[in-house]
């Protein structure tokens, strides 16, 4: 086993799982909560592998039908759907689920497990010995995973904070389709061979980056005991 290979393909994780970690500065979230989840999330790696090979078995567009499938359904939907599994049957009922932030930590570690997993298969297997994979990966992918993640984890708090029903199920709805979209076009844009598109990746990287940072200053502003906490909507 090529150490450093390892240590480039678990880097980002750790660096961004602890950056989200120190970002909930109120309560610590427990670590064995965090390490379970975070566990569950990289096993989440065994049933998309296979739901991914299964439905690219019957993947018969060709062409760019093709990469909408692969960028949305494979990656975007099969992935997004088994990482908010961790979220919503291990997290979202939880004592400690208590904070709007909360939600976002949860559901990033769900998310760092999977791209732990799927960054050393990536680095260490196929795409062996090539430096210049995984720090494209560490740049552009495990973050992507970690973006995704707190758009996904923002959505399920405000599910879980608000007192209005038809609120909640919008919440949870969005909770897995706005993940899925913006996984799933993150991955066209990078697919599809489209040099045109390709124009569109670093503003659509720049956007992601700034609407969630964007969610995490209104989540850290608020908290479980404050009148004002509750969703109005």
């Amino acid at each position: 086993m090529d150490i450093k290979l390892l240590l480039l393909a678990v880097a980002p994780v750790v660096a961004l799982g602890t950056a989200i970690y120190l970002l909930d500065r109120r309560e610590k979230e427990p670590i064995l909560l965090l390490i379970k989840i975070y566990f569950l999330g990289a096993l989440t790696v065994i049933p998309v592998y296979l739901i991914q090979k299964i439905i690219l078995s019957f993947n018969v567009f060709e062409g760019i039908l093709s990469v909408v499938v692969v960028a949305f359904i494979v990656a975007g939907l099969v992935e997004e759907y088994a990482k908010r599994a961790v979220l919503m049957n291990v997290a979202y009922e939880n004592d400690n689920f208590n904070e709007r932030i909360d939600g976002v930590v949860y559901s990033v570690f769900s998310a760092l497990g999977f791209a732990t997993v799927e960054n050393i298969m990536y680095i260490m297997f196929a795409y062996t010995g090539n430096f210049y994979v995984g720090i494209m990966r560490g740049v552009l992918s495990v973050p992507a995973h970690v973006l995704f993640a707190i758009t996904m984890g923002y959505y399920v708090s405000l599910a879980k904070f608000t007192d209005n029903e038809k609120m909640r199920k919008s919440y949870l709805v969005k909770s897995l389709t706005v993940p899925v979209l913006l996984h799933g076009f993150f991955n066209f844009i990078l697919m599809s061979k489209l040099p045109t598109l390709k124009l569109f990746f670093i503003p659509f990287v720049v956007y992601l980056w700034i609407a969630n940072i964007i969610k995490l200053s209104k989540l850290s502003k608020t908290r479980s005991n404050n009148q004002n906490y509750k969703d109005k909507n």
